[in-house]
């Protein structure tokens, strides 16, 4: 072994020797966890299926596409009461409450089932989803561009499909789920929120939409809102932190709504930039002052660039 492969060496072992001394973000034995690749595999096939003709090309018959729906549909079956095992298992095994293979199997199988008969209602939710987005924003042409191209769709379909779980008491699954979506749209919802019907995210980036907040039907968020808690601390981990959105409330780009008891009442209007921290009535408009702006003039005999 020479100077560089002995150097190696022993750096790795002094490596194997940080796991034992640092063993919080190990996970070497117990139970296996649901892994990044298999939710994104998840996700990929839920896709497929929510969006026919999207995601993959697809030609034949009536009786052909069936076929494939059937073919995809029992993969992410398998794949789904897979990941949903090892999340009940492991939950399990944190409460120190073994969960036998063959319980832990049959109520993933259970949770599986149920899930792919609210599928049907989750697309008809998305659909309407897409309707708001081409009727809100003026440079939408199309339903297959949003489909296509809208950040703001994938995020909310993403989270219509993780609340279910999220509601039927899946650990870990829902929240890489809505991470996973989160990495790549920069929107970032967590599936315990509750979303109403033709949700409008126009542009998204940058918009935070908290565990706890509840939003009503026909609500339009443009891009950096935040609807988030007024305290991190974790004592209030099982309270309510987040605001509640009424219907028909229109949220403006990088307003910021705090806290678990304000409300915005229906018909509202949240203009850009406004801290809120406090309820109000239905059809307010709430807005910053005006900036007042000085614009100078470029005086005769000064150079170009200088203002």
């Amino acid at each position: 072994m020479n100077t560089f492969q002995n150097e190696v060496h022993n750096a790795l072992l002094a490596l194997t020797d940080n796991y034992r001394n640092t063993g919080k973000i190990n996970h070497l034995s117990g139970t296996n966890l649901p892994t990044q690749e298999g939710v994104e595999e998840i996700i990929r096939q839920l896709e497929f299926l929510l969006f026919p003709g999207f995601t993959h090309e697809i030609q034949g018959d009536l009786d052909a596409f069936q076929n494939l729906i059937l073919e995809c549909g029992w993969a992410l079956s398998r794949r789904l009461s897979g990941e949903i095992q090892k999340c009940l298992t492991f939950r399990a095994q944190q409460q120190n409450e073994p969960l036998p293979a063959g319980d832990a199997q049959a109520q993933a199988r259970n949770i599986v089932v149920e899930y792919l008969r609210q599928l049907p209602d989750i697309r008809c939710l998305i659909q309407e989803d897409v309707q708001a987005t081409l009727e809100g924003d003026p440079a939408a042409k199309s339903f297959e561009e949003i489909i296509l191209s809208y950040p703001g769709i994938e995020a909310i379909a993403i989270h219509r499909l993780a609340h279910p779980l999220w509601t039927g008491g899946v650990p870990l699954l829902p929240r890489m789920m809505s991470e996973w979506v989160h990495r790549k749209t920069g929107i970032d919802i967590h599936p315990g929120s509750k979303i109403g019907r033709r949700l409008f995210i126009d542009h998204g980036t940058g918009i935070v939409i908290g565990e706890t907040c509840i939003i009503g039907n026909d609500v339009k968020i443009y891009q950096g809102v935040t609807l988030g808690a007024l305290s991190v601390k974790k004592k209030l981990a099982s309270e309510k932190r987040h605001p509640t959105i009424g219907d028909h409330v229109t949220i403006y780009a990088n307003a910021t709504i705090l806290g678990g008891a304000t409300e915005i009442g229906h018909h509202s209007m949240i203009g850009g930039n406004v801290w809120l921290t406090k309820s109000v009535p239905p059809h307010s408009v709430v807005s910053v002052k005006p900036q007042e702006y000085v614009i100078g003039q470029k005086h005769q005999s000064a150079p170009d660039w200088q203002i």
